[in-house]
């Protein structure tokens, strides 16, 4: 079993930054993916960030590319979404969940085995 535990979410100005975090206990990660995802009021839950088990493989939403980026540190166990360029239709929950992998990585909530419990993003215009 892995418990995901996300930290760093808050309320931040358009335009602002936040970095937030993930913390992994009950299993190593490194042979995981990692993945963020993010669910807005009345909305599904959607794909936003995800990095290979080596870290070396990044992918981002096109709605974050080049705002957000995403890191690990399998060492500590941790895996990082750092936002800069924040914008209002960021405002969401943000979830960490890491994926069982052999190698590569999934954009698709169903393909994940272990989810965090989420962390409040709020970002005012």
């Amino acid at each position: 079993q892995v418990q995901l535990v996300e930290s760093g979410g808050g309320l931040v100005q358009a335009g602002g930054s936040l970095r937030l975090s993930c913390a992994a206990s009950g299993s190593t990660l490194s042979n995981y993916a990692m993945g963020w995802f993010r669910q807005a009021p009345g909305k599904e839950r959607e794909f936003v960030a995800v990095i290979s088990w080596s870290g070396g493989s990044t992918y981002y939403a096109d709605s974050v590319k080049g705002r957000f980026a995403m890191s690990r540190d399998n060492a500590k166990n941790t895996a990082y979404l750092q936002m800069s360029s924040l914008k209002p239709e960021d405002t969401a929950v943000y979830y960490c969940a890491a994926e069982r992998v052999s190698g590569g990585y999934s954009v698709f909530p169903r393909s994940y085995d272990y989810w965090g419990q989420g962390t409040q993003v709020t970002v005012s215009s």
